[in-house]
């Protein structure tokens, strides 16, 4: 159902069963999958890929041009995947020439006034709190909950599973299964209720909070080290390590 008093690009790509309300604008270069719902005087842009049942609530700007001086007008997308919701007001940014793409995976919610900007890549099932800010090219891995009010540098990386703490600022890297609080940003244990919701057996938890005692302890090539020799690599764990080694660039939260 396509209102009157919308705008829908002729070069716009509209799938089946989708509603788009009043005062929509739907730019050039854009596709949008089946059974999505636009709500009034949202935008989506040019260059905006998006999948199957996803609504875009009243005011959001999807994929708007990337708030980075280096940007010069070259062709880059905004990808977003299926059953999101995209609350009031939220803003979505497409690359830049660095990576050419934000992605965003499936079934996250996009809080009011929230912000994801360029070359991010959000995974799924994440929920982004009410006015947090993601700066560029940070990457949040599935499961992720961010209360309210977060604040993300640029270039960070969040491990999947976390739950982060409202108005927290986030400088360093958080690895997976925790939550996360305090100012500055600390390591406040496993993320318990998170983790049996999603279906982890005790023994798991157990050996997720027994793996942060090690490399909390002292150093973290330390307890990595400690980690490596003591404990049974499950895919925790493993997720754990690899994290710490390879995937985090800044350096992982303190204690």
């Amino acid at each position: 159902m396509f209102n009157q008093l919308s705008f829908i690009h002729p070069g716009a790509k509209i799938g089946a069963n989708c509603t788009i309300e009043p005062f929509v604008y739907i730019d050039d270069n854009v596709v949008i999958g089946d059974n999505c719902h636009i709500m009034a005087h949202a935008s989506v842009l040019s260059g905006t890929r998006m999948g199957n049942n996803n609504r875009v609530f009243h005011g959001a700007v999807v994929g708007g041009i990337p708030q980075d001086l280096k940007f010069v007008g070259e062709e880059t997308t905004l990808e977003i995947g299926d059953n999101n919701t995209i609350r009031e007001n939220v803003t979505l940014n497409r690359g830049t020439a660095s990576k050419g793409k934000t992605v965003i995976g499936n079934n996250n919610l996009f809080m009011e006034n929230s912000h994801i900007g360029h070359d991010c890549v959000i995974g799924s099932n994440c929920i982004i709190g009410n006015s947090s800010k993601i700066a560029g090219e940070v990457i949040i891995e599935d499961f992720a909950i961010l209360s309210a009010c977060v604040l993300v540098h640029q270039f960070s990386h969040l491990g999947g599973h976390i739950m982060v703490q409202g108005g927290s600022k986030i400088t360093k890297d958080i690895p997976p299964y925790i939550v996360t609080g305090r100012d500055p940003l600390h390591y406040c244990g496993e993320n318990i209720v998170g983790l049996r919701r999603r279906g982890f057996s005790n023994e798991a938890i157990r050996s997720i909070h027994d793996a942060y005692r090690l490399l909390y302890e002292g150093t973290v090539t330390a307890g990595i080290a400690k980690i490596k020799e003591t404990m049974t690599m499950t895919p925790e764990i493993e997720k754990i390590i690899d994290f710490v080694e390879n995937k985090s660039q800044r350096g992982i939260i303190g204690k």
